[in-house]
């Protein structure tokens, strides 16, 4: 079959996507930003990477009208938009519109557990998608999920920050809601099984897994999944804008989703049993294996995607990764350095493993304490760490830093900073010609833009000279050094 996969970037599509290639399908994968199509499957002979925004229908005519099925993955966790459902629905409609002009028989859309009659925004958000998408052109499978467990999650991640960090827990109260966590492998099997399946046909099912456990219980059995001793309180006296100041800095995630997530746990997510289990040969594992499977796959190095890489979790790209690849050259600061380089290849691998848990190699100190400061001023700080301690693609979180080119073979790599700044800013690094280039480049915003790059250019001097030496072990090699720090206008 001929298979449309939409949200192909996100966490359920980068996934989902390997799992059809295996069943013999051909995958039209959707993206907004070409950019940040997988390398591992974008090369594929069975894959086409198609670059549309379904917010915008004059962009969708590059999809193609032989799809035999289309998998709805679209959706954010985002509040930077104040008319948030309203775009979802055009987003979903816009989508509805043009599937009924091609061949499609059925739509698949995952979707989450709504229901209570109180429901979070995006929860609501979600039901009324589901409502949008019915079409009399094509069959539409819903799936509904709650908590989705995995490796790289939000929910997992967010939870081992928690767990790993605070021995004792005042908490807020919704950590005694209930909830029915689901493996993403179990997520993964409802998805694609349904693929072509005619009893699933205008369908509607609640996925979950096998037990009803609070979130309060996930911290526990995350800490004797790691060996780890914790104690919680629950308290009833915390606001949920003190609920999400707790969440920011405590984890990784940002504020904004951070009061997404405080919005939807304070309503229970409870399922409404079915024989879709039965039906599909699905047998969800408890939320302890998923967890155990989660680290096995972190220690394996094998994590497929993550939330951090996810625009949602700075907010400030928007998926426009190809607007920045083009570093400005007038109107900006630079700090230049280039050192020779005897090993081009050791020092490609120390530059693709830089950042996270490997540190800057230089002045790691004042890297966290700068991302401290970005943390106190609203901004993501060094928490996101990075998906792969060797591994970099566009589009992946680093850090405050996302990278916006990465090409081992052309020996560069592109960082965009996603901290806050009074203004713009990109860091470097090239091989050429035995020399490796390091640039960090940035526009100022207004005056306060200026009078900041020069309040950091003596740790500029300190740090980056430092970080190139370790680059290119400096220490062993006579090594050429030029250093340029210069406003051009």
């Amino acid at each position: 079959m001929t298979i449309l996969v939409t949200g192909a970037t996100g966490y359920i599509g980068k996934r989902l996507i390997p799992f059809l290639l295996n069943q013999g399908h051909t995958v039209v994968c959707v993206v907004r930003d070409r950019l940040r199509a997988d390398k591992s499957f974008s090369e594929d002979e069975n894959v086409y990477v198609i670059e549309a925004d379904f917010l915008k229908p004059e962009t969708l005519d590059n999809i193609p009208k032989k799809i035999d099925v289309a998998y709805y993955l679209i959706h954010s966790m985002s509040n930077s938009s104040k008319d948030f459902e309203s775009l979802e629905e055009r987003c979903a409609l816009n989508f509805k519109h043009y599937i009924e002009t091609t061949g499609a028989e059925q739509v698949i859309y995952l979707s989450g557990i709504t229901n209570e009659d109180e429901l979070s925004k995006h929860l609501r958000s979600r039901k009324n998608v589901e409502n949008q998408l019915f079409s009399d052109k094509y069959a539409l499978t819903i799936f509904k999920a709650g908590i989705i467990v995995g490796s790289g999650s939000s929910s997992f991640e967010i939870i081992r920050d928690l767990v790993e960090k605070l021995p004792f827990m005042i908490a807020p109260k919704w950590l005694n809601t209930k909830t029915q966590p689901l493996a993403v492998r179990d997520v993964l099997a409802f998805l694609t099984r349904a693929a072509g399946n005619t009893k699933l046909y205008n369908k509607s099912y609640d996925v979950f897994g096998p037990e009803v456990i609070t979130y309060k219980e996930m911290l526990l059995q995350f800490a004797e999944v790691r060996g780890l001793k914790r104690y919680i309180l629950t308290v009833p006296v915390m606001t949920p804008k003190l609920s999400s100041y707790w969440l920011y800095f405590v984890t990784s995630t940002s504020y904004k989703l951070a009061t997404s997530l405080v919005d939807s746990m304070g309503v229970q997510i409870i399922g409404q049993p079915s024989n879709i289990n039965d039906i599909l040969g699905v047998s969800p594992i408890t939320y302890k294996e998923a967890v155990e499977l989660a680290f096995e796959k972190i220690e394996q190095n094998s994590i497929v995607s993550s939330w951090k890489d996810s625009m949602i979790s700075s907010g400030r790209l928007r998926n426009r990764l190809h607007k920045y690849v083009n570093v400005p050259k007038y109107g900006c600061y630079k700090d230049y350095k280039e050192r020779r380089v005897i090993d081009s290849g050791k020092t490609i691998e120390k530059i693709w493993s830089i950042g996270g848990i490997n540190g800057w190699y230089f002045g790691t100190f004042l890297w966290r304490v700068r991302g401290y400061i970005d943390k106190l001023f609203g901004g993501i700080g060094l928490r996101r760490g990075r998906t792969s301690p060797t591994e970099l693609n566009v589009g992946d979180a680093l850090d405050f830093w996302r990278v916006i080119y990465a090409d081992k073979a052309k020996h560069k790599l592109l960082l965009y900073a996603e901290m806050r700044l009074p203004g713009e800013a990109w860091l470097e690094f090239k091989i050429e010609n035995n020399k490796l280039k390091q640039t960090a480049t940035f526009r100022p915003r207004g005056l306060w833009g200026r009078l900041y790059w020069y309040a950091v250019l003596p740790f500029h001097g300190f740090i980056f000279s430092g970080m190139i030496n370790k680059l290119v072990e400096v220490e062993s090699q006579k090594a050429t050094f030029t250093s340029e720090n210069m406003y051009k206008v």
